[in-house]
């Protein structure tokens, strides 16, 4: 193959994707091999792909790519979620465009069009899934309302509440008053926001004192059935027994007492509105109190709002405020900072309503999945997440799963024309069991209504790692039985109780057994100030315009240098640049070793020696990755091959053993070269595809159907002779040359002016043709005294010089060792310091003391030589 002069990402890009379709290596089907199985965490089917999706894939790509580099049978499963909440206002917000309001449709028009959105747009996000390279098997495309998943779920929901695990019941819901639904706990983000504390006078019927009542919604006093006190509460005697009247509601309601009232709080007067707050609602279930819900499902009140009819409950709380102060009915308001629960679909207040809904019992299904994480069955990566799953888990609530939606899931349960319902998997089979529970033998289809709500989005992705291999339906299925547990989830922590620990619990509902081994929690994605990324900041860039831009190669280990998991991420573009620089500099270490000429001549020692060290570089840097995958420390991972390559193996490997300009290179270093950039590719590949697969294609002849994708990841160095104490004595090497071309540079000596280097005392000497080269040195000698008109240097306790002759200022060289002398005295003293310090000495480690010792003995050593030479150049 011709290499480019320079690496062009988007034809490599495309041309690449298109070979691994094209030969399938994508694709997964059970064999004898060992399987590896990730499952998506399916986007919702009409969104756009952000920077958490790109981080998210890339690492699940990274594990993938891994995996079928080690043998294994990687399997990748890709799919969206119909996403009912987003999905349903996208398309309500289209209809309203043109003029359609959903309530002018019928239930059926309106999912005509739906579907219609949703075909148009859900294939967007996985076809820019493509861009990045994800390597998902494409053939196994899920969606949780396709048939198979439809058909499970539904399923489900039968088999539980035929378990006696789902029930239907009037409770306490977090309405969301702009989507018009019900939603769980989980999807109530709390906010503090700056508000009011309103002082209202209940006036005290029959006589002219009045209650204070503190509130921060006074537009819900028209719910109010009672005003509670804390029985105990002295300053309240004297409202015991009697009744007060709701302010501009005029409705008479009684004083009652608890001792769930905070004495502390505001006037120690609690207004109770039973069907609108959670524990007003519990204390009117204790007191048989009315519950009036003033509110229609668009947060507007209703007919008990009486003249505000008709009005947003956030209109008619500052009108409300101007009417209590005309009516003299305010005592005073003050600003107060309190937790306000938001939609975390629609981010509109939430409004606590009673309503019927369907809910799922999760105490018992909770219990293995607790149990499975706590005994780390289930690993959690960072761990530190298992508390705040523990947390969850130990109280948790019954899980609200109906929504007041069109488009999703609908709730398979059928009422009866006389009362009651009856569950079941299709309306010929309701119509079955009605006539049964009934009795009435002529009930006909018609007689029977549906439920109008559809499940909670969530009720169809928990089962995701088992619907995607039809485990509901076809339990004991040869896919669902090879593949299933699947190995790692990457996931976000925001969606550990949505999705997560629902997930473990369908598990062991529905397996018996765990769903996943490990999950990678990854961070939030943060802009370099630390703000959460956004449309409405603007700080949030098109992940396919960085493609174009930076490669997306380029954008994958951008986006891994800045991801430790767990963390949020401060995503700068620069390191995109980054990563884009580090493609050219394999590009070009590449077309540097390709051009070489090779000829049957003799290896030189100098080439020897570097194969053997950068043999052991390799095989401990391998080790190195390895450990960092087992502990899914794999941004740490990248960095180690990104050191490798750029450090050792280009800066320093590549110029020991580069021919002299214009002359040839043996034919043995070559092939050791050759092998080390083929096996540099391979421990690359997973992080950064598209540039490997290109060079790896150079690298030598293939055939057709070859590539690195399924070529062995690296366990071994080539030389295989290499002892590993080398790695610590080259080091010593690197500090010797880069000291000699100090030198120069100070000296402004050029580099092709060979230099001799002097060496006093002992040195080990197996590294001198090493030296000599990268140095360009004429020869290494053993001496007792430096020459005069030397310069000198100190790699730990040996010294070097270089005699220069009549070349050198003294005065300069001296003025140079006094720094170098004042700098090392100053470091000595404040070690001194330290050790003379007894409560330290007393208190440090062994090992911390034998280390500032070291450090003393060094810098006296120093000290000594630098005296040592100043006082030759003053002789």
């Amino acid at each position: 193959m011709e290499i480019a002069s320079t690496y062009s990402p988007n034809e490599v890009e495309n041309k690449w994707y298109e070979y691994w379709m094209a030969h399938g290596f994508f694709h997964s089907e059970p064999d004898e091999r060992e399987p590896y199985t990730i499952v998506i965490p399916p986007p919702n089917v009409t969104g756009v792909l952000h920077m958490g999706h790109m981080l998210n894939n890339t690492i699940q790509d990274i594990l993938v790519r891994r995996a079928r580099m080690m043998g294994k049978n990687a399997c990748w499963v890709p799919g969206t979620d119909h996403a009912s909440i987003a999905t349903e206002a996208k398309v309500v917000a289209k209809l309203a465009q043109e003029g359609i309001k959903k309530t002018d449709l019928t239930r059926e028009q309106f999912l005509e069009h739906v579907w219609e959105w949703t075909n148009k747009h859900g294939g967007i996000i996985l076809e820019q899934l493509k861009k990045l390279g994800a390597s998902c098997d494409w053939e196994r495309t899920a969606f949780t309302m396709d048939e198979k998943r439809s058909e499970s779920v539904i399923k489900v929901f039968i088999d539980l509440y035929n378990k006696g695990l789902i029930y239907r019941g009037v409770r306490m819901v977090n309405w969301d008053p702009a989507a018009k639904t019900a939603l769980s706990d989980e999807e109530v983000i709390h906010k503090e926001q700056q508000g009011k504390l309103y002082y209202l006078r209940y006036m005290i019927e029959g006589e002219k004192g009045y209650a204070v009542v503190a509130t921060t919604r006074p537009e819900t006093i028209f719910g109010d059935t009672a005003v509670c006190i804390n029985p105990n509460d002295p300053k309240n005697q004297h409202l015991k027994g009697k009744k007060v009247i709701v302010p501009i509601v005029n409705r008479v309601v009684p004083i009652i007492e608890d001792d769930y009232v905070d004495i502390e709080f505001g006037t120690g007067c609690l207004k109770v509105t039973p069907a609108h707050d959670v524990n007003d609602y519990m204390l009117g279930e204790k007191y048989g109190l009315e519950t009036l819900d003033i509110f229609n499902d668009d947060g507007t009140l209703n007919a008990h709002g009486q003249q505000y009819e008709g009005k947003d409950r956030f209109e008619v709380r500052k009108q409300i405020e101007k009417d209590l102060e005309a009516a003299g009915l305010m005592e005073k308001v003050e600003p107060y900072e309190n937790k306000v629960g938001f939609s975390e679909r629609t981010n509109v207040p939430i409004e606590p309503k009673l309503s019927m809904q369907w809910f799922l019992k999760m105490s018992d299904l909770a219990k293995p999945a607790l149990n499975a994480v706590e005994s780390s069955e289930i690993k959690f990566f960072p761990p530190k997440f298992k508390n705040t799953y523990r947390h969850w888990m130990e109280n948790i609530k019954d899980w609200n799963i109906s929504r007041q939606l069109w488009w999703g899931h609908r709730i398979p349960a059928w009422y009866l024309p006389q009362g009651g319902f009856v569950v079941a998997y299709t309306v010929e089979e309701a119509l079955k069991l009605a006539k049964e529970k009934s009795g009435n033998a002529n009930l006909q289809l018609t007689d029977l209504r549906q439920d109008e709500d559809t499940l909670d989005t969530w009720f169809s992705s928990w089962l995701w790692p088992i619907s995607v291999f039809d485990g509901i339906n076809n339990p004991d299925n040869e896919e669902i039985k090879y593949y299933y547990p699947t190995n790692d989830l990457v996931t976000g922590p925001d969606i550990i109780f949505f999705w997560v620990a629902r997930m473990i619990m369908a598990g062991y509902e529905y397996r018996g057994k765990e769903c996943f081994n490990n999950v990678y929690f990854t961070g939030i994605v943060r802009d370099k100030l630390g703000r959460k990324m956004s449309k409405q900041l603007g700080n949030s860039p098109d992940p396919l315009e960085l493609i174009h831009k930076y490669g997306a190669d380029g954008v994958r280990m951008g986006l891994m240098l800045s991801a430790p998991a767990g963390n949020d991420i401060l995503f700068d573009e620069s390191l995109c640049e980054q990563g884009r620089n580090f493609n050219n500099k394999i590009w070009n270490a590449f077309r540097l070793v390709k051009g070489w000429e090779t000829a049957n001549i003799a290896q030189p020692e100098s080439a020897k020696i570097a194969i053997q060290w950068f043999d052991a570089k390799l095989v401990q840097t391998i080790e190195t990755i390895n450990d960092q995958f087992d502990k899914y420390r794999i941004s740490e991972a990248l960095m180690e091959v990104y050191k490798l390559f750029w450090d050792e193996f280009s800066s320093w490997y590549l110029e020991m053993v580069k021919p002299a300009y214009g002359q040839p290179i043996d034919r043995a270093t070559y092939e050791a070269t050759l092998g080390f950039f083929d096996a540099l590719l391979r421990l690359l590949h997973p992080f950064m595809p598209f540039i490997t697969e290109e060079l790896w294609q150079a690298l030598a002849e293939r055939k057709d159907g070859e590539s690195i994708m399924i070529a062995s990841v690296p366990c071994k160095g080539i030389a295989h002779n290499a002892p590993a104490e080398q790695l610590l004595d080259f080091e010593t090497v690197k500090e010797i040359i880069a000291n000699i071309r100090t030198v120069r540079l100070q000296k402004n000596i050029p580099n092709k002016e060979p230099l001799e280097l002097q060496v006093l005392g002992t040195c080990n000497t197996a590294y001198n043709p090493i030296i000599i080269k990268m140095a360009n040195l004429s020869a290494i000698t053993p001496i007792t005294e430096k020459a005069p008109g030397s310069v000198s240097f100190l790699v730990k306790t040996t010294e070097f010089a270089i005699p220069l002759g009549s070349t050198l200022n003294v005065e300069e060289e001296l003025e140079r060792l006094q720094k170098e002398l004042t700098y090392h005295q100053g470091f000595l003293k404040s070690v001194a310091a330290k050790l003379a310090n007894e409560n330290f000495v007393a208190k440090a480690p062994a090992q911390v003391l034998e280390l500032e010792r070291k450090k003393q003995a060094d810098a006296e050593s120093k000290i000594k030589s630098i005296e040592e030479a100043m006082a030759a150049y003053r002789s």
